[in-house]
């Protein structure tokens, strides 16, 4: 081999070391689980609860308080269907009284897995989306872990207060739920936030990113559910990640970032590492892929809900890892 393509070789090598070493830190690549668990999320189901949502009790934020309590009824009532044990976390903003939603699947040890989404919305929107998606997938995942023995709790929770002007600070429902379980001490292995699981896309240029360089390690079509936390959360990542890959019918990526970038941070899983407990967002990446984010558009049929129903039982499968639910017999 001559000298040039000697030295054309290396300086490919280094040039591509450092994107290599980039794609491991960032998009985590893993290989997939084996699956755990039978039986599937109903698309039926989840649909119904959508709808529900967000065409019976819209709109849904904290000062609406005729619809918030409504829509509270509608949750407990589905969560107990499920078997769990539910109870009410109740808070004020502005003097007007909210309450998160948790529902409880005892496991043999304190410790807990919590699983959370918010069933307020922004406006007077319909929030199907953003995030009636996500409180769906979190009572089918109720009704989907009924009768199951985890080694570790496993809790449930519905947040009241998610969107402006409560975003970002102490007055989100996930803020108050993440206090109260620091001020008992109680230990959490992972917290994972559904955010937005609802919108999917086989178009080509439908995902978007906040920096053009991502687009070398993901897809260009908005066709995957996606594992988002900042840099500190890696090996949950990667656990998560690796987990509901077992479902192989659904695409699973993952992006771990510093929160600087905008939308690491942008759910409910930001109020647990204000307490240092390690947590995860699930999101079809809301405004970087659903053109209906926060306007009137974000309705129940624009939604799909067969892949949501993937991304349930995806869910399940990490939940149950976590939560050390043994496999069936």
């Amino acid at each position: 081999m001559s000298l040039a393509k000697r030295l054309c070789l290396w300086i490919a090598l280094l040039l591509f070391l450092p994107l290599f070493a980039l794609m491991l830190l960032v998009a985590q690549p893993t290989l997939s689980a084996t699956r755990r668990t039978t039986g599937e999320a109903d698309p039926v189901r989840l649909r119904r609860h959508v709808e529900v949502l967000s065409r019976d009790f819209t709109p849904r934020t904290y000062a609406d308080t005729q619809n918030m309590a409504r829509c509270r009824s509608y949750l407990e009532d589905a969560f107990r269907a499920s078997g769990a044990r539910v109870t009410g976390q109740v808070y004020r903003v502005s003097g007007i009284p909210c309450a998160n939603i948790v529902a409880l699947i005892p496991g043999k040890s304190a410790e807990r897995v919590v699983v959370g989404a918010h069933y307020d919305a922004v406006g007077t929107t319909p929030g199907a989306d953003d995030n009636a998606s996500g409180v769906a997938g979190l009572l089918e995942l109720a009704r989907l872990l009924q009768g199951t023995t985890p080694a570790r709790t496993i809790e449930l929770v519905a947040y009241c207060t998610e969107e402006p002007p409560c975003f970002g600070g102490e007055l989100m429902g996930s803020y108050r739920h993440a206090q109260a379980l620091s001020r008992a001490r109680i230990p959490i292995r992972a917290m994972i936030a559904l955010e937005m699981i609802g919108f999917f896309s086989d178009e080509p240029g439908s995902q978007t990113y906040p920096f053009p360089a991502l687009r070398l390690f993901y897809p260009s079509r908005g066709h995957f559910i996606g594992v988002v936390a900042d840099m500190r959360q890696w090996r949950l990542v990667r656990r998560i990640k690796r987990s509901m890959k077992s479902v192989k019918a659904l695409p699973v990526y993952s992006v771990t970032v510093p929160d600087a970038i905008p939308g690491i941070d942008y759910s409910d899983h930001r109020s647990y590492w204000e307490f240092g407990f390690p947590a995860v967002m699930v999101t079809d990446t809301a405004f970087y892929r659903n053109v209906n984010y926060h306007t009137p558009r974000d309705t129940a049929d624009r939604l799909d809900y067969a892949r949501m129903g993937l991304t349930v039982d995806a869910v399940r499968e990490a939940v149950c890892d976590l939560a050390g639910v043994p496999p069936p017999r």
